[in-house]
């Protein structure tokens, strides 16, 4: 795709995302626009994936370890073809398979469910292990919360990675400064962040995470790191896109009410 194109999808994301959430009245929607141009990035032909094979054996693998941003993942798996765009419709409804936190069961195109932070990445690691150990040598690529990377197990991940020098492995942190109590920076510091990963054997790109170029550079960068693997800090606007929700707390839990849904819509061009 063009950068046009890219930026397009990502608005596409970006408006199923809070129909999404305020259609059945659900947190995160600020989770989601924060990480829609790094998924659409991702989508738009940099992971090797087929929605028409979707468990083909030489896939690349994406795992979203911050599964509360699920309705951003679907929206996305949708745009791609991997299921219908109408089984949105149906986000968070009893018995469907598109539920609140990611979900794997009935869901072309999700790797693992996902929602309990800190796991994500381990699960990369096994991913990115095992493509090691086979011919298929397949990309293993996670998008991380900065907020769970106050989870002890996210650092053990981190080690083991740069230990055993998983180089087809690309962690991603939608770096967007707000957790669910607060600022990052003052629930849990964890500047110097870059430092760290550098001193855990990973190869570090910081960058604008709405700036589709640097996005792909980022990632064309971390496929060319031979043999250890990569983290691209994202830094991101929590509820990017939409001016009423960006960089504000409030937008973690809340979803939209019908007048700030109109509003939304109208702001990211999908008001028709």
């Amino acid at each position: 795709m063009t950068t046009q194109e890219t930026q397009d999808l990502a608005r596409r994301i970006r408006a199923h995302t809070v129909r999404m959430t305020a259609a059945a009245n659900v947190s995160h929607v600020g989770s989601g626009l924060s990480m829609a141009d790094i998924l659409a990035v991702l989508y738009d032909g940099f992971l090797r994936v087929d929605p028409e094979n979707p468990q083909a054996a030489d896939r690349d693998r994406f795992v979203l370890s911050k599964g509360h941003g699920a309705a951003a993942l679907y929206a996305t798996l949708a745009e791609s073809g991997f299921f219908p765009v109408a089984w949105l419709d149906n986000f968070c409804a009893d018995g469907a398979p598109l539920t609140g936190h990611v979900n794997s069961h009935g869901v072309p195109g999700v790797e693992v469910s996902t929602g309990a932070l800190g796991h994500g990445l381990s699960i990369g690691c096994g991913l990115a292990l095992a493509g090691r150990s086979t011919a298929n040598a397949w990309r293993t690529v996670v998008l991380l919360s900065d907020g769970e990377l106050d989870e002890g197990s996210t650092w053990e991940a981190i080690l083991f990675a740069g230990h055993h020098r998983l180089g087809r492995l690309v962690a991603i942190v939608d770096d967007n400064g707000i957790q669910s109590f607060g600022r990052t920076a003052e629930v849990l510091d964890l500047e110097p962040l870059a430092n760290k990963w550098r001193a855990c054997n990973w190869h570090v790109a910081r960058i604008d995470g709405h700036d589709i170029a640097a996005l792909r550079d980022a990632l064309e960068a971390a496929d060319e790191t031979d043999g250890v693997p990569s983290v691209i800090l994202a830094s991101t606007i929590k509820g990017k896109g939409v001016s009423f929700m960006e960089d504000r707390l409030t937008w973690h839990y809340r979803s939209p009410r019908a007048d700030e849904l109109a509003l939304a819509l109208s702001e990211l061009g999908a008001d028709d």
